[in-house]
């Protein structure tokens, strides 16, 4: 079932993801009453719980979900009608019932956690779950599949599947709970299974890649989950969240399976111009393509039809790879379209459990690695982190060979100021051709030893120095989750800071209110959640220390821009904004960047900005997510018939590895 004429194939037209929201129809006054009714009697249960101290608050997310469920279906009117079918009427929306279904579960598991009992925590079969999530303490659901005789007390650990699922127009929390719920345990099932809910369609990226961790790690915590044989697969955009988590943590799983899905923005989406530079070069997040190499430190099998023009998502990799010399394996379905052929579908299962019983290397890992990225957020493979990039969106590469008659692990490196390699790894490393000591580096106090490029050679970072730079980002640089763009800002927890002074320009906090006001739609649509704001007078140090600070208005409405600003490579007075040499009018130009928190070196501030893509994007296609502005952003805006604005980049660019600006190339600036 292999295909040998990839090239060939590779010349297939892509089909667009976007998938319409399916069409919607409002709840009857009847069935709006009814659900109602019950959501108000269990959001009164779900308090009686949350005032018992001595229960669980996992197995109240478990409850709440059903909540949440109804409540989002309503205010974002998601009663989904059936497709219609030429010739037929239109049949009724299902959601109304749906609905009421959950909110039933939901007031079940109520009453049963009331009385100390959860039931549902272990029995076998498919079942929904809840967690809090520490991006906006939202509530998430996502399912869990138990073979039988789960047993927490007991030392077996189990294999695990995550699931990623396709791309549905009429997916919300009401739909996901339907088709998942009370499911029984396929037949000689032995393994786990977790499926992702991803806060609906996004491939798994944002805040929908942090749901993904954060379902897994939930997972984790309710039964024993073997680390060392967790398969990750999905088909279709499940496939484009495979090729993206698989390959940007190629560490986690015992192997890949990505179906279809899509790996190239521009191919994918048959666009001939290239964007902008900055947005250009922040394609490299996300594009799996350009971490073909990543294949080489875990086993893949890729899926496609071959009459379906997705198909060249698979062909695309396996080329990508084959000339970096790394094997992916690919299966062809025989005259399918976009679906599995089930013989290759049991040729593809088969591939996973062979590698699930074979399981991942014991610590430390394969001694053997070759990886690569673009971004600090994905800095990890094996035994080593990259510390630091010297030019952000280029290929930082790490190749290691373990010499075992000398104990040196030999490390070449590409484009990395800073690397950490655990201590039990080797004796010794060689870098770059610099012999240095390991297991007895930096007094051997450490797990891990810090390595710094110096002007010659690589040195080795002191006990202190590797303390300090673990513990406190002094002087500034860039490192994971501290490394921008500004939708970065919004995978861990954030609370937006609205402010309450007399600005200095009405047109800017006009402006700023309005972006704020649509972040909240839009996150709360798309993404699931309600952003949480306060007042600039409100925030408490608590908030200070644990989330990222988004801030709106200007340095006269907001006393915490006031606060920050002059502690930011942006000048900012009642006249202009001054960003470098270029100088703009705060009554006609908005500005937008994120930094290092001043008052707490280890959070950002966001200025001005949710999400820099948005309503049009989240509908046309899950590859159109990817940011619009860089670290920073000037935008002419301009009041428009609808009340709102339209919004024109008249600069965007990224401060360079220690959060200064920097100069830009020619032809870089937008």
């Amino acid at each position: 079932m292999k295909l040998m004429n990839l090239r060939s194939l590779a010349l297939l037209l892509v089909i667009s993801a976007s998938v319409a929201t399916a069409n919607a129809q409002k709840a009857s006054p009847e069935q709006t009453e009814q659900i109602q009714a019950k959501l108000e009697q269990l959001n009164k249960e779900i308090a009686k719980l949350k005032g018992n101290a001595n229960l669980d608050v996992r197995l109240i997310a478990d409850v709440e979900i059903y909540a949440k469920a109804a409540e989002w279906i309503l205010r974002h009117n998601e009663f989904y009608l059936p497709r219609k079918r030429e010739g037929k009427e239109q049949k009724p929306s299902q959601y109304p019932q749906f609905t009421l279904t959950a909110l039933d579960t939901g007031l079940e598991r109520a009453r049963e956690l009331a009385a100390g009992k959860s039931p549902w925590r272990y029995k076998a079969g498919k079942s929904i779950r809840g967690y809090y999530s520490r991006v906006d303490n939202s509530v998430q659901p996502y399912a869990i599949t138990l073979p039988e005789g789960i047993n927490p007390n007991l030392g077996t650990r189990y294999p695990t599947h995550v699931k990623l699922h396709g791309r549905n127009g009429g997916l919300n929390e009401v739909r996901f709970i339907h088709d998942h719920d009370k499911k029984p345990l396929p037949e000689g099932q032995k393994f786990v299974q977790i499926d992702v809910f991803g806060r609906t369609n996004n491939a798994y990226r944002w805040a929908g890649e942090t749901d993904v961790l954060e379902a897994l790690t939930n997972a984790k915590r309710m039964c024993r989950i073997d680390s060392k044989r967790t398969t990750l697969w999905g088909f279709s955009m499940g496939g484009a969240g495979a090729w993206h988590l698989g390959l940007h943590f190629p560490s986690m799983w015992s192997s890949v399976g990505p179906g279809a899905g899509f790996v190239d923005f521009y191919k994918y989406q048959k666009q001939t111009e290239q964007r902008p530079i900055h947005q250009h070069k922040m394609l490299r997040i996300y594009d799996s393509v350009d971490y073909a190499l990543n294949a080489y430190n875990v086993p893949i099998c890729t899926y496609g039809g071959e009459l379906d023009a997705q198909l060249v998502a698979s062909t695309s990799m396996v080329e990508a790879a084959k000339k970096l010399d790394v094997d992916i394996e690919l299966l062809i379905g025989k005259g399918m379209g976009h679906k599995f052929h089930p013989d290759s579908f049991k040729e593809f299962m088969g591939f996973h459990t062979a590698q699930s019983k074979k399981g991942r290397p014991n610590y430390p890992g394969r001694r053997t690695i070759r990886f690569v990225t673009y971004t600090m957020k994905y800095d990890k493979c094996e035994w080593m982190t990259i510390g630091e990039i010297l030019r952000m969106y280029e290929p930082a590469t790490v190749e290691a060979t373990y010499n075992i008659r000398t104990n040196t692990m030999n490390i070449r490196t590409k484009n990395i100021g800073v690397i950490k390699v655990s201590r039990d790894v080797a004796d010794y490393v060689n870098i770059d051709g610099t012999t240095l000591d390991l297991s007895v580096a930096a007094e051997g106090l450490l797990p891990d030893v810090y390595y710094e490029l110096g002007r010659d050679r690589w040195e080795i970072m002191s006990y202190q120095q590797s303390r300090d730079y673990d513990s406190l980002p002094t002087p500034l640089r860039k490192r994971r989750n501290l490394q921008g763009p500004i939708d970065d800002a919004f995978m861990e927890s954030f609370i937006c800071v609205r402010g309450t002074g007399d600005a200095w320009s009405e047109n800017q906090t006009a402006w700023a209110n309005w972006t704020l006001k649509r972040f909240e739609g839009e996150f709360d649509k798309w993404l699931r959640g309600k952003v949480r704001v306060v007042d600039d007078k409100d925030v408490t140090p608590e908030m200070l220390e644990d989330n990222h600070l988004i801030l709106f208005g200007d340095p006269g409405s907001n006393s915490w821009i006031a606060k920050v600003i002059d502690e930011t490579p942006i000048e900012w007075n009642k006249d202009s904004i001054k960003v470098g040499k270029d100088s703009f009018d705060p009554n006609t130009h908005g500005l937008s960047f994120v930094y290092p928190n001043p008052e707490n070196p280890k959070r950002y501030i966001v200025i001005n900005s949710g999400h820099t893509f948005h309503e049009r994007d989240f509908k046309a296609s899950n590859s159109w997510l990817f940011p619009r502005l860089g670290d920073y952003g000037v935008q002419k805006f301009t009041k428009n018939k609808s009340g709102g604005y339209d919004e024109e980049i008249v600069l965007s660019d990224f401060f360079n590895g220690g959060w200064v600006l920097k100069p830009a190339a020619k032809g870089e600036q937008n």
